[in-house]
């Protein structure tokens, strides 16, 4: 059985930096692109400490979930990329308070580099 696609798109989040979407919509399912610490009206990488990175993140998650008909409690699953494992737990901090009482399926996963020299990249799937 065919299913519906279309892309998503939001200027509240920052435009993408390669050739993919912000956020693929496939019937009630959306899937967000990872997302990295990227101003959204500049489209450089922010600075400051980690917690600012983490929360431009969530923040660029919530722009897109909210653009293609979703939100961040209607997400099933998570994935974050970290350059360093150690901060796993300043991670789950920040995330705890983005994700309060809903508690979507998560993997954490230690990699050497990512895009832009960003210390976290997060994706997520939603349903609509």
């Amino acid at each position: 059985m065919p299913v519906d696609l279309a892309s998503c798109t939001t200027g509240a989040a920052p435009a993408a930096i390669g050739p993919y979407s912000q956020a693929m919509i496939a019937g009630d399912l959306v899937f967000v692109s990872g997302q990295i610490p990227l101003d959204p009206d500049t489209g450089q990488l922010v600075s400051g400490p980690f917690a600012t990175q983490v929360e431009r993140v969530l923040s660029s998650l919530d722009a897109i979930l909210l653009a293609a008909g979703s939100s961040r409690g209607r997400v099933v699953k998570v994935t974050v990329f970290l350059v360093d494992l150690a901060r796993f737990t300043e991670l789950n901090e920040i995330y705890a308070r983005f994700f309060t009482e809903h508690r979507p399926a998560r993997a954490v996963v230690q990699v050497s580099a990512l895009p832009r020299g960003a210390e976290v990249e997060i994706e997520a799937v939603a349903v609509r």
